[in-house]
């Protein structure tokens, strides 16, 4: 199977670091193992410099990794480094890829001398960069340009599959508020649930490219989950790490206003948990939503750090997940979830994505929850934003069904703080009232 190289939106940014930095800061790609970093590091170095020498830490051989334990002549260390790996350098028109580098944490702490030397550009990548044991013992350079890489957005999936059309022109109806039809509606929606069930791993769409069998890209995905069980189990060999990650579908799905701790770890709580729910947020497998205790346009400042959901950073791979338990997941399924006619609520798919598309955005994650007036459960707003000095609330319906009762409780209570409110559904555009209902592609546009 031919292995595709992606066009991806980080190479725009990469561009900007090498133009406006000009060698005074390294670039570091941070991001969850399998996105696709070392790729576009790669193809950004064979494009744009004369040269590149790529360091893979995960397997550099015992003498490349023992260069780093005395940089104290850099003309010696530079070559021998050519010769290794017979690469010839040249000043300010090379690029050294430091690949995998919180492998090598001495490779990171002399990124400070090197950029001081100026003679070569630096790109590093890595995931876990500010776990306690790739940090122990050194200095964390301030001359890096920091870049979070997460995985292919919609747009560039679409790319993937020759589509550069579609986004723009959906842009254009977003802007104008104009409604698409049903008939096109639901061909847009089936396009986009196929994004949610492939996902955004550049292997993954590989795969789907080469096959469009689901089943071998669920076979992918499943193989760069177990990836990620070795990464938790690395650094956490109680298992708790992996245990909290593998219950993420399971909490989404059971409506509860946080995650609970205590249901996946016996007499556990969030406060005795800090540093496993440290690896996954640094591992950038997960995205974290807060809860927003006041709601308004200050959102970080009335945060509750143990009140919080946990969602899986690609939904492809959340898909995968929820299903682990059947050993693969079938095309039967695959093709109900794509058809839509799976028996079973999938709002929670639903809630991932819109996760996973804010976050690309760079967008940090709220949420808002408050008892009901007879208090017997509670209402709850999916996701928050900020805009303008005020406040954009967004509920995620799955369904059918024109109620949107959380959303118009938050109206009632928060009125005077509310910029636009958003229902994201599988419907066509429409406005019922004040609320502006969009189909849940044009998330990607909030």
């Amino acid at each position: 199977m031919a292995e595709r190289i992606f066009k991806r939106k980080i190479y725009e940014n990469m561009l900007q670091w090498k133009h406006n930095q000009h060698g005074t800061t390294a670039l570091l790609i941070r991001g969850a193992r399998r996105i696709g970093k070392s790729t576009i590091a790669e193809q950004f170095a064979k494009q744009e410099y004369k040269s590149y020498l790529k360091i893979d830490f995960a397997n550099a051989s015992k003498a490349v990794q023992k260069l780093f334990e005395d940089i104290s002549d850099l003309d010696l260390f530079f070559t021998q480094l050519q010769l290794h790996y017979k690469v010839t350098l040249h000043k300010r028109q090379s690029v050294v890829i430091f690949d995998e580098i919180q492998l090598q944490p001495l490779a990171r702490q002399a990124i400070k001398y090197l950029v001081a030397d100026g003679r070569y550009d630096y790109i590093e990548t890595g995931s876990l960069l500010s776990i306690k044991k790739n940090t122990k013992g050194i200095l964390i350079p301030s001359e890096e340009t920091r870049i979070d890489m997460y995985p292919m957005d919609y747009e560039e999936f679409s790319w993937a599959l020759g589509d550069e059309t579609t986004i723009p022109l959906l842009h254009t109806m977003f802007v104008e508020r104009k409604a698409l039809g049903d008939k096109l509606n639901r061909k847009l929606m089936r396009d986009f649930r196929l994004y949610m069930l492939v996902g955004g791993m550049p292997q993954a769409v590989n795969d789907y490219l080469d096959t469009q069998n689901l089943s071998i890209v669920d076979q992918r995905k499943r193989s760069i989950l177990e990836l990620y069980d070795q990464d938790f189990y690395r650094l956490d060999d109680s298992g708790v790490t992996s245990q909290l990650f593998h219950a993420i579908p399971a909490q989404l799905n059971s409506n509860a206003s946080r995650y609970q701790v205590s249901s996946v770890i016996e007499d556990s709580r969030v406060e005795r948990l800090q540093e496993q729910i440290a690896i996954l947020k640094d591992s950038m497998t997960t995205n974290i939503a807060y809860h927003a205790n006041d709601p308004s346009a200050g959102l970080a400042q009335h945060i509750s750090t143990e009140q919080f959901k946990l969602f899986c950073a690609d939904t492809g791979l959340f898909v995968t997940l929820a299903f682990w338990d059947e050993g693969f997941t079938s095309n039967t399924i695959y093709q109900k979830l794509l058809s839509d006619k799976l028996r079973a609520d999938i709002g929670y798919v639903y809630e991932n994505i819109v996760a996973q598309i804010l976050t690309a955005s760079g967008r940090k994650l709220y949420y808002h929850t408050w008892p009901t007036e007879k208090g017997n459960r509670n209402y709850e707003v999916d996701f928050i934003l900020s805009r303008e000095g005020k406040i954009c609330p967004i509920e995620v319906k799955s369904s059918q069904s024109k109620e949107h009762v959380s959303i118009d409780a938050f109206q009632s209570k928060y009125s005077e703080r509310i910029h636009t409110r958003y229902l994201l559904h599988p419907r066509d555009m429409r406005k019922d009232q004040d609320l502006q209902c969009l189909p849940m592609y044009m998330g990607v546009f909030l």
